[in-house]
């Protein structure tokens, strides 16, 4: 992963499907042969799986590519940035194409452009095709998330909606925790570090584009012109209180999932003095494993997950200023466990006020701002601390935004607390 900046996938949940836009009608799979049904699941998983995975590969990349292209950390930051933005401006602007247009043909677009990803990252020269391979790499996270999340809950039988969420889950998770693995593990064995891992993907993605084939269609599109796919977020008056908690709990675990990933990297050369892509991806992929099992832990909870959720960013915050301070990496670990789990349990929190408190018609865009804020707050930090790290160097840089999020934490967890204004 680079040093600096990483790409996280994207929303590290599932974005609860959206109900049926005017015209379209959902059905459950029913009329499908259950053999055809089964199958078209693990095919539609795999495609999600397929894409999220694509875009983690560039993680235990990016010092590679800053030494043969010749770019600053600043410039990686950037580059997750703009990815990042990209997944904000797809869920936006194409929330509702497969609502419209079916799930099948969405989630074939989706692993197209993934795959068009892929390729500008095998054939890049320069940090220019870095930064459009990322804008490919947001869009198509954009478009699988919402249209996998629901073809998964349309095929499952009618007593089985929670387990093609959980389906969904881990073809998200997994993907993202699999991406830097596979990048790592081709780089270190191979003469092509920079390509070998682009023809992987492009392999899975092909592949999962043709599994996608026998996938039985669960919406039946609505006639062309009608209605907008483009959804304006919106969060009900009565929600925003509870909804800005969740958000900026949420954010700060995404904030620091950012961080994370994007300074290991470069901790592990220049502080730890381990120049181990393997390890890099490690710690990665322990984040987002967590991440997920996080969003499991969060219903358990209850109303205790939000102060769970930041007490475990404050405990994190910590371990990554111990990790920065001692030059050990077994603290950044422990950050990287911690911070999982804390942020999956924020995420979970989050989603599952939203699905509480608001009626289906306006869901998918109290959901589309969460995950805006979200992005926005995964993306801005991280250019921020490229920059601090350029400035005062990483121990000072990695240290300040440490105590930035405990205090952020900190803030929710008491503000939470303290009853609602009349």
């Amino acid at each position: 992963m680079d040093s600096h900046a990483s790409p996280i996938p994207v929303p590290p949940i599932p974005v609860p499907p959206t109900a049926p836009a005017a015209g379209t009608t959902a059905t459950p799979g029913a009329d499908a042969p259950g053999g055809r049904r089964r199958i078209g699941t693990w095919a539609v998983a795999l495609a999600f799986w397929a894409v999220t995975a694509g875009t983690t590969v560039p993680t235990p990349l990016y010092p590679l590519y800053e030494r043969a292209f010749g770019f600053s950390p600043l410039a990686v930051t950037v580059a997750f940035a703009v990815y990042a933005l990209a997944v904000v401006a797809g869920l936006l602007a194409l929330g509702g194409l497969s609502d419209r247009y079916g799930r099948r043909p969405v989630a074939a677009a989706a692993l197209l452009t993934a795959l068009a990803a892929a390729v500008v990252f095998l054939l890049a020269e320069d940090l220019a095709a870095l930064l459009v391979g990322r804008v490919l790499s947001g869009l198509a996270a954009a478009l699988i998330t919402g249209t996998a999340t629901a073809h998964l809950a349309e095929l499952a039988p009618a007593d089985g909606r929670f387990r093609g969420g959980r389906l969904a889950l881990a073809a998200n998770m997994g993907g993202l925790a699999c991406g830097p693995l596979l990048a790592a593990l081709l780089a270190d064995t191979t003469d092509w570090p920079l390509r070998a891992a682009w023809v992987a993907a492009a392999a899975l993605l092909t592949a999962a584009l043709a599994a996608l084939a026998v996938a039985p269609e669960t919406v039946t599109p609505s006639k062309r012109g009608t209605g907008s796919v483009a959804r304006a977020p919106r969060v009900p008056t009565a929600l925003r209180r509870e909804f800005r908690h969740a958000a900026l709990a949420a954010g700060a675990g995404f904030a620091v999932l950012g961080v994370l990933t994007a300074v290991t990297g470069l901790f592990l050369a220049e502080v730890a003095h381990l120049h181990d892509l393997l390890a890099t991806a490690a710690t990665v992929s322990l984040a987002f494993a967590c991440t997920g099992t996080g969003q499991l832990l969060a219903a358990r909870l209850g109303r205790a997950a939000l102060p769970a959720a930041c007490a475990g960013l404050i405990v994190a915050a910590g371990l990554i200023a111990a990790a920065v301070a001692a030059s050990s990496l077994l603290p950044l670990l422990g950050a990287a466990l911690t911070v999982g789990l804390a942020t999956g349990v924020a995420v979970g929190h989050g989603i599952a006020l939203i699905g509480a408190r608001t009626a289906p018609g306006t869901r998918s865009r109290t959901v589309s701002a969460f995950f805006a804020a979200l992005y926005t707050m995964l993306a801005l930090p991280a250019v921020g601390v490229g920059a601090l790290i350029g400035a005062v160097g990483l121990r000072t840089a990695t240290t300040v935004f440490a105590a930035a999020v405990a205090a952020l934490a900190a803030a929710v967890l008491l503000t939470q607390r303290a009853p609602a204004r009349r």
